[in-house]
């Protein structure tokens, strides 16, 4: 479905690709977190810019809220959500483009942009970087159709959606976490890499 501005809202085929990769790549977040590799800000940044690109309305809000818990300045946060990244610390940055590249290419992101965050980051450090996106690429491809099937009953339907979508979208986010946890095993036991480029 294309919105008046050209972004289009996530099929259902990509939301159980989006589910699969988030579900096998949250981990390397958590990891990361844990180790200090990203501090909150850090993840925050990220989520933020990836919420940008798809336009979710509910992660938007919810993560203004985290990111001021987390220290972020309102202004920062705003201009995050306008798409202006020009008050990141220059560590992050290259992070961040990434996780508006990753967005903005539905998940498929060039090889050469995956190569330069290994490089400017190391395996450990990258995997928890793309874990944060996945993780947040899944909050918005079912936050998008939940906020717009929320927002269709307070009289402000979306003008990129229908009420099908909405229910197809939530349903089946449930209905493939069966199928989905298969997928994974599968996967694992073969070690398919969690990028493919």
């Amino acid at each position: 479905m294309k919105n008046k501005t050209g972004r289009e809202l996530f099929s259902v085929t990509e939301l159980y690709w989006i589910l699969y990769h988030g579900i096998r790549t949250m981990k390397y977040m958590s990891r990361a977190k844990k180790n200090k590799e990203l501090s909150t800000e850090f993840i925050e940044r990220i989520m933020l810019a990836v919420t940008e690109v798809n336009r979710c309305e509910m992660c938007s809000y919810a993560h203004t809220k985290m990111a001021l818990e987390a220290g972020m300045s309102n202004e920062e946060i705003q201009k995050m959500l306008s798409g202006v990244i020009t008050d990141i610390p220059a560590d992050q940055l290259p992070a961040v483009m990434f996780a508006q590249h990753y967005a903005d290419s539905r998940g498929k992101p060039s090889n050469e942009s995956w190569n330069r965050v290994l490089e400017v980051y190391g395996l450990s450090k990258a995997q928890g970087i793309l874990g944060t996106i996945r993780v947040i690429m899944i909050g918005n491809a079912l936050g998008i159709p939940m906020g717009s099937f929320v927002n269709r009953f307070r009289g402000k339907p979306d003008k990129r959606s229908n009420i099908f979508y909405e229910l197809s979208i939530i349903i089946m986010g449930v209905l493939f976490i069966p199928i989905l946890i298969v997928h994974l095993v599968i996967f694992c036991i073969f070690r398919v890499p969690i990028i493919n480029i």
